[in-house]
């Protein structure tokens, strides 16, 4: 089963599986562990500021429309940069996800809500709003 399972991740997962594995190993663990778990700490409590004033954060899912398939997979740091708008909630423990907002030349665009810890129930109510609301755009509709 182990094989069968880990046989199906793409060259991206291994990638990504492969860098944490050598991070977290022996003589790596204190310089890269420690730092991230200090780093983690400030970004949680960056998103408990946020949220004593408001129930929901907006921000874009990537900093560039969607890709096309295979476009970025010769350049690990493009694919790398893709994330750095979902890492943050998935450091900070707190919930997010991600609705389509738009087309922007012929490419989907994604909007990121994040919402308290287990506060699943807001961001859905959240996302359903902005589903509702947004208009129901196309590749084939045109740019925002």
């Amino acid at each position: 089963m182990y094989y069968r399972t880990r046989a199906r991740f793409g060259a991206e997962a291994k990638r990504r599986i492969m860098i944490g594995t050598f991070v977290l190993s022996a003589g790596y663990y204190d310089a890269y562990y420690g730092k991230a778990q200090q780093v983690r700490a400030l970004i949680r409590r960056d998103y408990e500021r946020a949220f004593a004033n408001v129930d929901l954060i907006a921000l874009p899912t990537s900093p560039t429309v969607a890709f096309r398939l295979g476009e970025r997979t010769a350049d690990p740091l493009q694919m790398y940069l893709s994330d750095v708008f979902t890492v943050a909630a998935n450091l900070a423990g707190v919930p997010a996800v991600s609705v389509p907002c738009g087309v922007s030349d012929g490419l989907p665009v994604g909007l990121q809500l994040t919402a308290r810890p287990f506060d699943e129930a807001t961001l859905l109510r959240g996302a359903e709003a902005l589903e509702r609301r947004l208009p129901r755009l196309t590749p084939d509709a045109g740019s925002l």
